[in-house]
């Protein structure tokens, strides 16, 4: 499947609309959902003969380019406001719930060995905790012996959703986080070293030995690294899976009317994920063309690509939330 999506990488056509036919769709923004929007893509010019070509740029990028309409549609793991979306002649759906994890390399260490707070994790990523060995990472693992190395920290150097999600998580479970540096796509990370996109921070923790870094879950899984549990907000040492998202995301509130903002960050329940997150669309409203040829594209993705998105690891949007987005869309047109 990752040659899958190397292949598809670096075999879409150039964004200049002198290069893509008049049937072609083009997209850029996040890396969280890129794997998905690849197979999607693929399985959907199987069926149509339209090429979908997106390019994985990070949330930023994709925001700007749609703002500045050099591609049909944005992506986004950082939603937007409705005031900002209307100022920028914008509006905004969900395609696919996830996740983001905290992933690690550190000798002895499986998938969900390491326990995690949200606060010991927030402190590591302030630089307030710097050794693997730390008293309160010791305490969180009984029985587990740890490496008196200093923690390599990876961040996301580009304008990024997947930082916008960890970064508010952060800042919920944290005041000194939250004080000190805050949440956004972009923040001024106190240690460590950045890496574009979640490919490059998964690549560069999975190379260098005693680091951490945090990626959109499917970047994880697929690639192999490790990642650990976290205590959830109801106390609850838990793993991520596609379980785990869904429970985060049971109580969620989709509201048509706020262009469906909303953050699935820390949430109650046993079984939540802390760090679960939906990732959006933008399209513009002033462009009836590029907004047909995107909802025809998502809405043949709902019906079609439940199966891809959970082989993946990516919950589908309920069936209830498919039909409330395409009742927005006709609302927009």
């Amino acid at each position: 499947m990752r040659k899958l999506f190397t292949a598809f990488l670096f075999g879409i056509i150039a964004l200049s609309p002198a290069l893509a036919s008049a049937r072609d769709l083009t997209g850029a923004g996040a890396s969280f959902p890129y794997p998905i929007y690849s197979v999607w893509a693929i399985d959907y010019e199987k069926a149509t003969k339209t090429k979908v070509n997106y390019q994985s740029i990070g949330s930023g990028g994709g925001i700007k380019q749609v703002t500045e309409g050099t591609v049909d549609f944005g992506a986004s793991d950082d939603p937007q406001t409705t005031a900002d979306l209307k100022a920028s002649k914008l509006i905004q759906f969900p395609a696919v719930l996830g996740g983001v994890v905290a992933i690690i390399n550190v000798d002895g260490f499986q998938n969900n060995d390491m326990v995690l707070t949200g606060k010991v994790l927030a402190d590591i990523f302030q630089g307030i905790i710097t050794q693997w060995n730390d008293p309160a990472i010791a305490a969180l693992n009984p029985g587990k012996t740890f490496p008196a190395e200093t923690i390599n920290v990876v961040y996301r150097a580009d304008s990024s959703g997947t930082s916008a999600i960890f970064t508010n998580y952060l800042s919920q479970v944290s005041p000194e986080w939250k004080s000190a540096v805050g949440a956004g796509k972009s923040v001024k990370w106190p240690v460590g070293y950045g890496q574009k996109g979640n490919d490059g921070v998964a690549g560069n923790v999975k190379r260098v030995k005693n680091s951490i870094g945090y990626v959109e879950y499917a970047y994880a899984h697929e690639n192999k690294i490790v990642w650990t549990s976290l205590v959830n907000k109801d106390g609850k040492t838990i793993g991520p899976s596609i379980d785990t998202f869904k429970a985060a995301a049971v109580n969620a509130k989709w509201d048509k009317s706020k262009d469906y903002f909303l953050w699935l960050v820390n949430e109650s329940g046993p079984d939540s994920w802390p760090i679960a997150a939906a990732t959006f669309i933008l399209v513009r409203t002033d462009n009836p063309e590029a907004m047909d040829l995107v909802t025809t594209f998502f809405d043949w993705c709902f019906k079609n690509g439940d199966a891809q998105a959970a082989s993946l690891q990516y919950v589908p949007l309920p069936d209830n939330l498919k039909e409330d987005i395409r009742q927005y869309w006709q609302a927009a047109k």
